[in-house]
Formats: structure tokens, sequence, C-alpha cells
């Protein structure tokens, strides 16, 4: 997914389906969000102009809406539980050793758009620290080899 022309002439496309522009906001937000893989400021702009809404606005209904993003994301998320008891039995060791095999920073995406690695508070499963999610996949009782042939089945 990129910024290039053909996207925002596809999204420019879709808009101007609309008769209720204005009214229409969220559905164009999700479909912006389809062919850019994220809503970046650009873009927000962009619709701005075509409804006539200043980019402002548009910005507090994408930051507002948890299923919207403001940075790309990869096609598999990879949160990483830094929660205290995650944190006490190797989560952070997990983190930095994810960081190394996928070449990336804690909130950052792979150059070929497949993994996004985020660190997060609390997953819910203490009882089976550390945790980790691929995905879907939890992870329990998790280890920085277990993770790997995980991450080698997405890759496929």
């Amino acid at each position: 997914m990129s910024l290039s022309y053909e996207n925002y002439l596809a999204l420019e496309k879709y808009i101007e389906s609309f008769e209720d522009k204005r009214g229409s906001l969220i559905i164009i937000l999700h479909k912006a969000q389809e062919i850019f893989g994220y809503i970046p400021e650009e873009v927000q702009e962009f619709i701005g102009e075509c409804i006539d809404l200043p980019k402002e606005k548009i910005s507090e209904i994408v930051n507002f809406y948890s299923f919207f993003s403001t940075e790309p994301k990869g096609k598999y998320e990879i949160m990483v539980c830094l929660g205290v008891k995650c944190k006490k039995k190797g989560g952070y060791a997990i983190l930095k050793d994810l960081e190394q095999e996928l070449q990336i920073k804690d909130g950052e995406v792979t150059k070929d758009g497949t993994f996004r690695l985020k660190s997060v508070n609390c997953l819910g499963a203490c009882g089976s620290a550390p945790v980790v999610v691929i995905g879907s996949t939890l992870i329990t009782e998790a280890d920085t080899e277990k993770i790997k042939k995980i991450l080698h089945e997405f890759e496929k």
C-alpha cells in the first residue's frame, strides 16, 4: 500500500460516489484505510478538501476511533506484553530479540509490510507469562525460539 497517485484517484472516485459526502465520512475513512493501509495526515487533508471539511475535524475522528490508524500497519501485528509479570518472566528480552530478528524497533513495521511490532501493558493472560500475540495467535509461556517458529508460519 502506498500514497500513490492511483490510490488518491481511487479514493476520490469513491468519495464522488456519495451524495452526502460529509454524512458518509466514516465510510470514506474506512475506504481510505483499505486503500492506503492507514490514514496519514496527507490523506486526511485530501479527504477534507474533497468534502469541504477542515483536516482538524477529520483528524479528531480518525484519532477518536481505535479502528483507524495514522501509521502504517503490518499485515500482522505482534504484541509483546510488558506487564509486570510478563516483564519479570522475560517479556522485555523477547521484545529486544524480536527487534533484532525483524530489524525494526517497537512501533515500527517491517520493510515488506508483513509485521508491526508493538509493546503493550497487558494482554490479560498473566498466569501464562510471558505472553505474545501474533495476528490472532496467542502465545503463552513465550520464548524467542517458539515465537520464531510461529513467525515463519505467518511469512508463508
